[in-house]
């Protein structure tokens, strides 16, 4: 494998060619109109336009992407995640086309792709999962007859996709008309599938993910948990490694049970097992991830181990050198998604430009960044920045750390979720670790982070008053 293209853009793109680098692979970037001046594009060995801006017209293309790599003499696709990276199609494309796909074979990612059919598929392993209806459903009246048999509250769910589309919990038999028919049609605009299955909703749950890479030669490891549960609009913010509720037993037991999900879809590659432990630490499987995680971070920092430099060995054939007994989990990290979005404002993008940006430096600190200063944020892709990750002997350590680098974060011109990721880190549920799902609709309060605005604001126009008086008391000699 001497050429891998990354079929991605920002942070991910980077982070995936400093790896090819490393390990002495020519790397091929990928960009739209709109990204021709982005960070990853001048990173790479090689760099072809491949679109207009919107994603449909160029990171969704791929045919094109394809035709590129053939163009190129490329070995390998690297999707990241995001855009084609779960696409089975494309899977399958670069198969036919002769290029390594640095992912699983396209039938596990059909299989994990389903909701129902990955429910299907681990059935036989004896993997605990949430009481609910096991196939598709569109009629109401079957659904709110599943719905009673569960009990109240369900959670309804788009059988196609994730991200938080086409999903509602539905507390009482009253509102459920409404709320199936609102799922199954933002699902159907989502995905092109208004089909949805119903659970019973776990009203405190934690989101647990274990991390597992599988090879070739029938090894499969886990590399241990990550909790996920501090989440805006059923998406991750934060994340941190390991979880601190887990005891070593529980660790093993959910562990083992990620390795059979993968064994069930033959898997290949890095994925992710996603659970939902309740409050008596029952856990019960979620889905499957079938691509490197956004938060893969926090994985190789607690166990010393680069999963993308292990996803490249295992694409190329490579048997894993390392056995379970040789992983340990080492001290403790976190990761923050630094996303141009306005806390304040439930959230919502902020679009603009990049008028300072300035990113924290130090032992323990890690950036994966796709930006610079001086650059617009375009409006067309997912607003993430960056991910500010720390690492510390303990997670006290990796906090206090955290509401350093922060604070050390300089960003104008956007707002971001960097106010919100020391909110996270300072209040005594998440630093306690007593907290779950509900932590931002249980203690996030958007009037605290607006105060503190209006306050720096106004220091800011305290010291700028104070700085031209001072320059109006300079004596300017007249000029003879």
């Amino acid at each position: 494998m001497k050429k891998i293209l990354v079929a991605n853009r920002g942070e991910i793109a980077i982070r995936v060619m400093k790896t090819a680098k490393k390990m002495g692979i020519q790397t091929v970037a990928i960009y739209s109109t709109a990204d021709r001046n982005a960070p990853h594009v001048k990173f790479a060995d090689q760099a072809v336009c491949i679109g207009e801006a919107p994603s449909s017209e160029s990171y969704l293309r791929g045919d094109k992407i394809i035709e590129v790599a053939k163009e190129l003499g490329v070995d390998a696709i690297h999707p990241g995640y995001g855009f084609l990276s779960e696409n089975a199609e494309f899977a399958k494309a670069a198969e036919k086309n002769n290029l390594i796909f640095i992912g699983p074979k396209s039938k596990a990612i059909e299989i994990m792709g389903s909701k129902l059919a990955a429910k299907d598929a681990v059935k036989a392993y004896n993997i605990p999962m949430v009481p609910g209806i096991d196939h598709a459903i569109t009629d109401i009246a079957e659904a709110k007859k599943v719905a009673l048999e569960v009990g109240f509250p369900v959670l309804i769910k788009a059988s196609a996709g994730g991200g938080g589309k086409g999903m509602r919990v539905v507390e009482k038999e009253a509102d459920f008309e409404a709320q199936m028919n609102r799922a199954v049609s933002e699902a159907q605009a989502a995905f092109g599938d208004g089909s949805v299955f119903l659970e019973r909703y776990v009203t405190s749950p934690r989101h647990i993910e274990i991390q597992v890479m599988a090879d070739a030669h029938g090894n499969i490891l886990y590399f241990f948990e990550r909790e996920c549960s501090v989440q805006r609009r059923h998406q991750k913010v934060v994340e941190e490694a390991p979880s601190s509720v887990l005891t070593p037993e529980l660790r093993k037991q959910m562990g083992e049970a990620a390795v059979m999900v993968a064994k069930s879809c033959d898997y290949l590659g890095a994925g992710t097992v996603e659970f939902l432990l309740d409050e008596n630490l029952n856990f019960y499987f979620l889905e499957m991830n079938t691509r490197l995680q956004v938060e893969h971070p926090v994985t190789e920092m607690i166990t010393g181990v680069d999963l993308v430099e292990l996803q490249i060995r295992v694409a190329r054939g490579e048997a894993l050198a390392l056995k379970q007994e040789d992983l340990k989990i080492c001290g403790h990290a976190l990761e923050l998604r630094v996303y141009a979005e306005d806390p304040i404002n439930d959230f919502l993008p902020s679009v603009g430009h990049l008028d300072v940006y300035r990113l924290p430096q130090g032992e323990g600190i890690r950036v994966d960044n796709g930006f610079e200063q001086g650059m617009d944020i375009p409006i067309y892709y997912d607003p993430m920045l960056s991910k500010l990750i720390t690492y510390g002997a303990s997670r006290e350590e990796a906090i206090e750390l955290m509401i350093q680098a922060i604070a050390h974060y300089k960003v104008e011109g956007v707002q971001t979720t960097l106010p919100f990721g020391t909110f996270v880190c300072q209040h005594e549920a998440f630093r306690s670790g007593h907290f779950d799902t509900n932590f931002v609709k249980k203690y996030y309060d958007a009037e605290i982070l607006k105060k503190q605005r209006e306050t720096e604001a106004e220091v800011a126009m305290l010291v700028a008053l104070k700085q031209y008086l001072s320059d109006q008391k300079v004596v300017r000699l007249p000029i003879s």
